[in-house]
């Protein structure tokens, strides 16, 4: 392929781009795509998802990870520490989503940080925010949904509350199981 159609083809595509976009574009999008990883171009994330480097450079993790599986948002202590609840710099960003695709053997490093992804009923996919180019939990959802997924929070000793909305909070917890409400009674006392 001759390098400025390679380059007018790469102006096309966005930041974030699957195969099946490259397609529109080329007919020999394999071919096209192989040489446009090797010569640093784009960056292959995981089969068939890319990232346009030639464009803008890196995208955000939380980005990244809602791309890769769609619908998607950001939660457990990634969207804990974004809202300022949890001061310790997570290692580990969840990603909730409603696909099938999820587990530890699915997780991706990105920029030294691992990109976990599980998945949750329809029933409890929601509170969440949009923020640039991704969705994020709200506080209230993001610790329902470590206590649902999890069975506990991380570093709980660690929290600031002041932020939590405990209104949203129990409004929230009435859609998860029992279970959850009764965790969460532990990890919160009734407030007056």
């Amino acid at each position: 392929m001759p390098k400025q159609s390679a380059i007018k083809i790469l102006k096309e595509l966005p930041h974030l781009f699957r195969k099946t976009e490259a397609e529109k574009w080329t007919k020999h999008a394999p071919i096209f795509l192989s040489r446009a990883v090797k010569k640093g171009l784009i960056h292959r994330l995981s089969r068939g998802y890319y990232i346009n480097t030639f464009l803008k450079g890196w995208p955000l993790v939380e980005e990244v990870g809602c791309f890769l599986r769609t619908p998607a948002y950001v939660s457990g202590e990634w969207a804990l520490h974004k809202h300022g609840l949890l001061l310790q710099v997570p290692q580990t960003c969840t990603v909730i989503t409603l696909q099938s695709s999820v587990g530890q053997s699915r997780s991706l490093e990105y920029q030294g940080i691992t990109l976990e992804f599980s998945r949750i009923a329809a029933a409890l996919f929601f509170g969440f925010t949009r923020e640039e180019r991704y969705d994020v939990a709200t506080p209230e959802k993001a610790l329902l949904d470590l206590l649902y997924l999890r069975g506990q929070i991380p570093f709980s000793d660690e929290l600031e509350f002041s932020d939590v909305d405990f209104e949203r909070l129990h409004q929230f917890s009435q859609k998860f199981p029992k279970t959850v409400r009764k965790k969460l009674a532990l990890l919160i006392p009734t407030r007056s």
